[in-house]
């Protein structure tokens, strides 16, 4: 597993736009995977369709590591000076098991054969890819705001040296 893979990259630097993290964030709440939304963004940017299917492994890996992690910090009182270190503490570890959430979707997302990014179509594979991370159709409609917002900064998006 490389924890530090393009994907991963992609994601701390998308995660850098205020807008993106709280289009994700909001997302979260409405039961999204933000794994599963930075896959289909990044697999769009490289001109590559995401199916939405993962591994049963990276589903378990969310459910009873990173979501339990998120679920210790959440219950943990923001406020609290005597719970300060510990949420902290805790935050950090739900970072890392996102990363290594991310390295799993990477050993199966990465590519076996050089892929060439089109423009062509790059906004509506960027919206196709964005609706296929949503566990139900009802889902990503219900989401269409922030879908919106995630497709218009991904189709900005300067991704550089980010390359799958």
């Amino acid at each position: 597993m490389e924890p530090d893979n393009p994907l991963w990259r992609f994601a701390l630097a998308f995660w850098q736009n205020a807008e993106a993290r709280q289009a994700c964030l909001a997302l979260q709440e409405q039961g999204w995977s933000v794994t599963r939304l930075l896959c289909a963004g990044w697999l769009a940017l490289s001109g590559r369709r995401y199916d939405g299917q993962e591994d049963a492994t990276l589903t378990k890996w969310r459910q009873d590591v990173t979501g339990a992690l998120r679920t210790a910090r959440r219950a943990l009182p923001k406020g609290s000076e005597a719970c300060r270190e510990l949420r902290e503490a805790v935050a950090r570890l739900e970072l890392q098991a996102e990363q290594l959430e991310l390295a799993m979707a990477w050993n199966a997302l990465k590519p076996t054969t050089p892929e060439h990014d089109t423009m062509q179509g790059r906004r509506q594979l960027i919206e196709h890819n964005l609706a296929r991370a949503a566990n139900t159709s009802r889902q990503a409609h219900a989401a269409t705001g922030e879908l919106n917002t995630l497709a218009r900064l991904l189709a900005n998006f300067s991704h550089g040296d980010i390359q799958p």
